[in-house]
């Protein structure tokens, strides 16, 4: 048998048998230039052939991609019963390490036309460059292509596709379109890092074709278990993969023991075969595992989504309740201050009506009586003022002062301390003043606005424009209404508290005129002592 040097095909054979990475560490070097592998070369329009049951063996045409271009080969494709049989060969046949020290053999497959992979067997490449791969499947429509692998056993194309069928004119069967598209394997799932300093090459020496067989076997089955290692095969698929790295050592004791060639090629398979079933493992695991994580996600998100959920409800709730308290609050506030109002009121008629029937107090005799004032009130007069006091007061807090009646519109009537709109209540009072200051003409109003020291701006000014623009929108004469602001210049009370602060802005309505008279009902005369 024809021998092999090991100076040129060892030496890159040995780039596949050095060690991975731990998973998820950075690589120690650039890799070396490689040939654009990435082009699609193998497209969704790849013919496949439907073999005619028993009609006989029909050839096929293997083309080269552009990553061998000068490859071909032809195959002989027969049905036969319970199987259809494939006798190919193959010239021009590069070695695999040319598309990167991982890629150690050839692997011929089957696609069928819904686009699943089979792997038909391992193409050997020999000496002058060829290779010969008689091999049976069970399918019957498929198209054929081959692919440089890490090593035989793998279970899905790399994209480093070298050569696909090609239809002859006399290619018996029924030609059909590959038209799914087949998930080939990216390169980097079967890739080791290597350090070109691990690399230990023997000296030169000539090896029979069952010693090169024994030692490409052994490097394929080192790649296999340190591809499987890199993924995590020994914690997802540890009997598995435990049992490949066993195999493994055995192909190793022989090869350097016994040399037993056909011995270590069947113990570097096995272990190949074990590894790559481990890997699938671990691969499956592991996604079974990130699924699991992903659930437990998602299952983690929606208990907080729940409890942010529950949390936002009880606030909700908790807003409401507080926001009921408060409406029953001001509604008891608005009854109570009501009915203070209505004994204020009531109290305010009775005294008029008491003040209007009494006569006047003669005058002390302590001295000479003098004339009384000219502005005492008379017996109308006395009534008119009581009857509009009792009305006004019914409406807003009133008070008889000489200056005249003094309606007293509060804080709380406006929108808010610093608005001058009135509230609706306030409005329907207002109305109802206007109605009576119109049953007397001859009256005179002065509006006047005060604030506390703390406001600002144009409010007082805006406030007693707001209260006169109401009382003459229902009757009240424009020209009988004077407005007047004497902003925080005389508080009521101390403008240290807020509710002395509150006292203090206010607009007071004050009403004057003949029918009405020029004195207080609770003021007298009396003669004074010269």
């Amino acid at each position: 048998m024809r021998g092999i040097s090991v100076t040129s095909t060892l030496a890159l054979l040995l780039g596949g048998a050095a060690f991975a990475q731990a998973p998820g560490s950075p690589p120690e070097h650039q890799p070396d230039p490689q040939p654009i592998y990435r082009v699609t070369v193998v497209s969704r329009t790849l013919q496949a052939v439907n073999y005619a049951h028993r009609s006989g063996p029909t050839p096929i045409d293997l083309n080269g991609t552009v990553l061998l271009p000068h490859a071909k080969g032809v195959a002989i494709v027969e049905n036969k019963r319970g199987g259809t049989s494939i006798d190919a060969k193959i010239d021009h046949f590069e070695a695999p390490t040319k598309f990167g020290t991982e890629y150690l053999t050839y692997v011929l497959w089957a696609i069928t036309p819904e686009g699943r992979p089979k792997n038909l067997g391992e193409v050997l490449v020999d000496g002058s460059d060829k290779a010969h791969i008689n091999v049976t499947t069970e399918l019957q429509a498929f198209g054929l292509i081959i692919t440089a692998e890490p090593y035989y056993a793998v279970t899905a194309p790399s994209d480093v596709v070298v050569l696909e069928n090609v239809v002859r004119p006399d290619t018996i069967g029924m030609r059909e379109l590959v038209t799914a598209r087949y998930d080939l394997m990216p390169r980097g799932g079967y890739v080791l890092n290597v350090r070109p300093a691990a690399l230990t090459l023997p000296e030169s020496r000539k090896l029979s074709y069952d010693q090169y067989e024994a030692v490409l076997e052994l490097y394929q089955a080192e790649n296999a278990v340190q591809i499987a290692r890199s993924i995590g095969a020994d914690q997802f698929a540890p009997e598995a993969f435990n049992k490949a790295v066993a195999l493994l050592d055995q192909a190793r004791q022989t090869n350097a023991g016994t040399g037993d060639s056909h011995m270590v090629v069947s113990l570097a398979r096995e272990s190949a075969q074990t590894a790559e079933d481990a890997r699938v493992i671990a691969v499956k695991h592991r996604e079974q595992e990130q699924q699991r994580e992903a659930q437990r996600a998602r299952d983690q998100g929606r208990i907080q989504m729940e409890r942010h959920a529950e949390r936002a409800e009880a606030q909700v709730a908790q807003a409401a309740e507080q926001e009921a308290d408060a409406e029953r609050a001001a509604a008891d506030a608005e009854r109570a201050a009501g009915e203070r109002q209505r004994q204020e009121a009531e109290e305010s008629r009775r005294e008029a009506e008491q003040l209007a029937q009494s006569p006047l107090p003669p005058p002390p005799v302590t001295g000479e009586p003098i004339a009384r004032a000219k502005y005492e009130l008379s017996g109308d007069q006395r009534r008119n003022r009581a009857e509009l006091l009792a009305g006004l007061n019914s409406m807003l807090v009133t008070r008889d002062t000489p200056r005249g009646l003094v309606v007293t519109v509060t804080d709380p009537y406006f929108e808010s301390e610093s608005s001058d709109v009135l509230r609706p209540a306030a409005t329907e009072r207002l109305m109802r003043i206007a109605a009576m200051l119109k049953a007397h003409p001859d009256l005179v109003v002065r509006v006047e606005g005060f604030t506390d020291d703390r406001q600002r701006g144009d409010i007082c000014e805006r406030r007693t424009e707001a209260v006169r623009t109401m009382l003459v929108r229902y009757g009240v004469a424009p020209n009988s209404i004077q407005i007047l602001s004497y902003g925080s210049s005389r508080p009521l009370e101390s403008n240290a508290s807020a509710s002395g602060r509150e006292q203090n802005r206010r607009v007071e309505i004050v009403v004057a005129g003949q029918s009405i008279g020029d004195m207080a009902l609770w003021d007298r005369t009396y003669s004074l002592k010269r």
